[in-house]
């Protein structure tokens, strides 16, 4: 049974913005958002090396990894842990660059591919649903909020005189 279901892959395909941690040879934690995150098989995932040196070290010392992807109207998503393979050549390696040229990307900026065997996918939800909302009002609260936030300006950060 597969480990990703098709709720998973579809958003990963919709969001493709993922925060991969990985464990630096230090043992502190590195965080790293990715734009090209997306589904490559049944049960993998892969993202682009365009800057992610440090991702990429941390892989060849530890290829251990988690990977969220968040609505962030929904404030839901997934967590994906499982094993971090960096390709720079060879058959998938190839095929992976082929779909991302196909969906437009600049594949002259791709370093290396990681392919991420999905080891346990879990769902990941904001605690705003415990206070008994549903998902198309966290989403009209969400979208207000960041409409509301485009009409900020400096002064609506500058406290009152008499504060």
């Amino acid at each position: 049974m597969p480990v990703l279901t098709e709720e998973m892959r579809r958003l990963v395909r919709e969001q493709r913005l993922g925060y991969v941690a990985t464990i630096s040879p230090d043992g502190s934690p590195n965080l790293s958002p990715k734009g090209s995150l997306t589904v490559w098989g049944e049960d993998r995932l892969v993202f682009a090396d365009i800057e992610s040196p440090h991702t990429i070290r941390n892989l060849a010392t530890n290829p251990r990894l988690e990977v969220n992807v968040v609505d962030p109207f929904t404030r839901k998503g997934f967590r994906f842990r499982g094993q971090g393979s960096v390709m720079r050549s060879g058959d998938a390696y190839w095929k992976i660059l082929e779909m991302y040229k196909a969906e437009g990307a600049d594949v002259r900026r791709i370093r290396a591919v990681v392919v991420i065997d999905v080891a346990q996918a879990a769902p990941l939800v904001s605690p705003v649903y415990l206070t008994g909302l549903g998902e198309a009002e966290v989403r009209r609260l969400w979208e207000e909020y960041h409409v509301k936030s485009l009409d900020r300006t400096i002064t609506d950060l500058t406290p009152p005189s008499d504060f």
